[in-house]
């Protein structure tokens, strides 16, 4: 009894002091993954707390339930507009490219290491794909607003490509186990059961989850509960049919959060809290399972394997495989960068000592080392990178507070809070004269902490708190009226998207004439959405187009319909 009660204060004081650490990775900029693996690490049995922990069995089980909880929280929170500007690239990175680097990467190190070709390969594929959690923490705790092309790229990659590594992994493992000499084409067709079943249990049972959630007349707080092992029994079932469980819960998450409107906000807030319970478990648990002074002497191995990673393979997979799509240079090298190593690196590395292989710490502590290297210098210059290539957008403050009223199935109301910035729209304007959604309501304005009046109409001040009542549906028109900008100088909007903001319908020979710039003949009567739709497939807010002089920028899509754009000129 007093082992588990010394158990349960061991590892309460462990997240405590994991959720504390937190603190110090905005200010730092560090990785906040990166945090928990080093707090793991010291606690280990090579640290300060002497705790040995070596089940692999175990480890695994908890690494797999984490990373599918972690998926599922990823596809609630992607937009289905911008899953389908960013799919077709990141499922070419998400196979070729994890093919490619996978090759790349394992025949230096077969070279490099002097191990045999089926072992180097084997390094290669461990450590071919991006990581969901790492990717999906470092993109939100550096508050980063990338453009969507970019962004989605790059969430949609990492939420994808572990069915290919998993694949090259088992099949190596097995090479290695049964000892072939050739190539079996049975496992091509699993690989595509594996996909395919994979995607077709995961977009049926998120419709299925989706249907249930908002049709069952449950307790409010068991609707975010329903999602959670909704999506974790899709993982399961995908799994028992042989298919790819990470591959279906992540899509089952994508259907759900885009298909569920009531109460989906309460939903993710509930799978925020679970997804960093997951994070922190699983690298913790990582960090307990290695040995520090077995990873040093492997590092020198580790880090020529993880520059050759991070300086060839992913960039030359990236480059050839956005090829076929407009991506700029600035974005192709950004997104090589940001092909961030995770947990999944560390439990594919689990794969040849769940083998029983006799040198499984050789693959084990390299793909370790690795991820160390990628998440302290890829993770901790995301955010400057970003700016360095003007690859971040404007962002607006996030409202104060949300509280939805009601459930799945029943009337959408929420009340909703702003604080009052200074470059709000809606400062100085009386509160009676606010130009509100049809269907929202005005009901509280609090000033240094006391209830105004709204008998008579008040001017609003900045630091004001404005309460409402409205539907989901309007709280996009309430950001734009009522949230201000919070951004340095290259990204306050009239630097960035310029001073003149002309409708896409215009056109380039009626623009010609008013300001004075050449226009090609043979596009004289084109509407700017053409001219923009002739250089972008898919525009995406923060595109840029140049002819001569002048340069339109994208300004606001709705759905895959440009709606606005800027216009600066270039004297």
């Amino acid at each position: 009894m007093d082992t588990l009660n010394q158990l349960m204060l061991f590892g309460g004081l462990l997240f405590v002091v994991s959720i504390l650490a937190s603190t110090l990775s905005p200010r730092m900029g560090m990785p906040l993954l990166l945090v928990f693996l080093i707090i793991g690490m010291l606690v280990g049995e090579d640290g300060f707390g002497g705790v040995q922990y070596d089940d692999v069995q175990s480890a695994y089980f908890m690494a797999t339930l984490a990373l599918a909880v972690i998926l599922f929280d990823g596809g609630l929170r992607t937009d289905r507009h911008n899953f389908r500007v960013g799919l077709r690239p990141a499922l070419l990175l998400s196979t070729l490219g994890v093919v490619l680097t996978a090759g790349i990467c394992g025949a230096f190190a077969a070279w490099i290491l002097g191990v045999g070709w089926v072992e180097g390969f084997l390094i290669g594929a461990i450590v071919g794909s991006t990581d969901a959690a790492a990717v999906f923490s470092v993109l939100n705790m550096q508050g980063l607003a990338l453009k969507t092309r970019v962004g989605a790229t790059l969430e949609i990659e990492s939420g994808l490509n572990d069915p290919m590594a998993i694949f090259l992994t088992i099949m190596l493992v097995e090479f290695m186990v049964s000892r072939q000499s050739g190539f079996d084409w049975m496992m091509l067709g699993q690989f595509v059961w594996q996909m395919g079943a994979g995607a077709l249990i995961g977009l049926a049972g998120g419709r299925l989850l989706a249907y249930g959630v908002g049709k069952l007349a449950l307790s409010p707080g068991l609707y975010p509960l329903l999602a959670l092992f909704g999506g974790i029994s899709i993982f399961g079932t995908a799994a028992v049919l042989q298919s790819s469980g990470f591959l279906a819960v992540y899509l089952a998450g994508l259907v759900v959060g885009n298909q569920l409107s009531r109460g989906l906000y309460n939903i993710q807030r509930f799978h925020d809290g679970i997804a960093w319970l997951a994070q922190i478990s699983l690298f913790l648990m990582l960090g307990l399972l290695v040995s520090p002074k077995q990873l040093l002497v492997y590092a020198p191995s580790a880090v020529l394997v993880g520059v050759c990673l991070i300086f060839l393979a992913r960039p030359f997979a990236v480059w050839l495989c956005l090829l076929p799509f407009q991506f700029s240079w600035r974005e192709k090298l950004f997104i090589s960068w940001v092909g961030l190593r995770g947990a999944v690196p560390i439990v594919l590395a689990m794969f040849p000592w769940l083998a029983g292989f006799e040198n499984w710490p050789f693959f084990f502590n390299i793909a370790f080392f690795i991820v160390l290297v990628s998440l302290v210098f890829q993770g901790w210059t995301v955010a400057p990178l970003a700016r360095w290539f003007e690859l971040d957008v404007p962002t607006s403050s996030t409202r104060v507070q949300r509280v939805e009223l009601g459930v799945p199935g029943q009337v959408g109301y929420e009340f909703v809070g702003y604080k009052l910035a200074d470059g709000s729209p809606a400062l100085k304007t009386p509160s009676d004269r606010l130009p509100l959604p049809p269907k929202t309501s005005l009901l509280c304005v609090l000033r240094n902490e006391k209830p105004l009046s709204l008998k008579e109409g008040i001017k609003l001040l900045p630091g004001d708190h404005v309460y409402l009542l409205a539907t989901a549906s309007e709280l996009p028109a309430l950001d734009k009226l009522l949230v201000g900008m919070d951004e340095p100088d290259r990204l306050s909007v009239q630097a960035f998207f310029g001073e003149f903001v002309v409708t896409p319908r215009a056109k380039l020979a009626d623009l010609a004439m008013l300001y004075g710039f050449e226009v090609p003949e043979d596009k004289a009567g084109w509407s700017i959405a053409r001219y923009i739709y002739s250089q972008y497939r898919h525009p995406v807010v923060g595109d840029r187009v140049r002819l001569g002089q002048v340069e339109f920028v994208v300004l606001e899509m709705n759905d895959s319909r440009l709606t606005k754009v800027s216009l600066n000129l270039h004297r």
